[in-house]
């Protein structure tokens, strides 16, 4: 069973770019939104400052990474004029031909590092319902209510 990949890359704002890279990064969006079906989350974060900003992708698998970076990455060139990339982390098992395509990206835009975080322990509830009720901690089972050991 293939694994969820997330990658968060991270760039610096050139000087006075902020509105401008606002507008091209909500056109990227949309466009994802759009024309992605699978990717599950695609999300651009700016600082307090306005000088860095952080975009967030998370894909059901390396398939759906690689069609982004083939349907979108078009438009990554002009980026250029805008941000100064300081890096890409990837987090899940990509694949080769993804990882040479997030390095040819982070070299046009700045030469940044990708760096591979390879899965130790966890798990993921995508696709989990959210309940409308808030959770109380009295709502919340203890773990011999379960029968379940706590960690050690």
């Amino acid at each position: 069973m293939s694994e969820p990949i997330v990658i968060i890359d991270s760039s610096e704002i050139r000087e006075g770019k902020i509105e401008d890279l606002k507008k091209v990064m909500t056109d990227l969006v949309d466009f994802a939104e759009a024309n992605e079906p699978r990717m599950i989350a695609y999300s651009v974060y700016l600082d307090q400052d306005g000088n860095r900003v952080t975009v967030l992708q998370v894909h059901p698998d390396s398939a759906s990474a690689e069609y982004h970076m083939t349907v979108a990455g078009a438009s990554f060139r002009k980026f250029v004029e805008y941000v100064r990339m300081s890096g890409i982390d990837v987090y899940g098992k990509p694949s080769t031909a993804l990882l040479e395509r997030l390095r040819r990206k982070a070299q046009m835009l700045g030469g940044g590092s990708v760096v591979v975080h390879e899965l130790h322990a966890g798990f993921a509830r995508f696709g989990v319902p959210a309940t409308d009720a808030p959770v109380h901690q009295s709502a919340v089972p203890s773990p011999t209510e379960t029968g379940a050991a706590p960690p050690r």
